[in-house]
């Protein structure tokens, strides 16, 4: 099966110049698309290629959650980002396993949401890290960026975690002022 792996819920997406850089050699049987949580713009535009592509082609869309992309065999890990408003969410891994869905929790809560024995990493590493490195010291592992690499590890490890009519993971409701 041909799998296209499609994550762009970090950095800079309101060009398309990002779907030109796409490696598409044969037509894809699948595409799998992060759904976040992550940058709005980013998640948004990527599920919306995949859609768009898949009714031309017929091609099945699975949606991962992000955070996936950095987990690791054999390591307990917890992915932590930043949910703004002095809010984290955070994803917890067993190895290839998603412990529990993505949640959120307040900053102040933060000390006591990861397990001794885990390290910790993020993908807001410019905006949380030194908080990260404040609450977990060496067990901070540094920042990460998801990948469409990692996410194609992940799902390979767990198919199962792979979401039919993938949606965007929102952690809050719209704002409207």
């Amino acid at each position: 099966m041909n799998v296209l792996y499609i994550e762009r819920s970090t950095g800079e997406c309101r060009s398309g110049d990002w779907v030109e850089k796409l490696e598409i050699k044969d037509k894809p049987d699948r595409i799998v698309v992060g759904t976040g949580p992550g940058s709005f713009a980013g998640i948004r535009s990527a599920l919306a290629f995949a859609q768009g592509y898949a009714i031309g082609s017929g091609c099945e869309v699975l949606g991962l959650p992000s955070a996936c992309a950095l987990a690791k065999a054999g390591r307990r890990i917890a992915v932590i980002g930043d949910a703004r408003r002095e809010k984290l969410w955070v994803a917890l891994f067993d190895g290839f396993n998603l412990v529990r869905d993505i949640f959120q929790i307040n900053q102040s809560d933060l000390a006591g949401t990861v397990p001794n024995d885990w390290v910790v990493t993020t993908p807001d590493g410019a905006r949380i890290g030194e908080l990260l490195e404040g609450v977990f010291g060496e067990r901070y592992i540094g920042g990460q960026s998801p990948t469409a690499d990692g996410l194609k590890t992940f799902a390979e490890a767990n198919p199962s975690i792979l979401k039919a009519e993938p949606l965007p993971i929102y952690l809050n409701p719209a704002v409207r002022d």
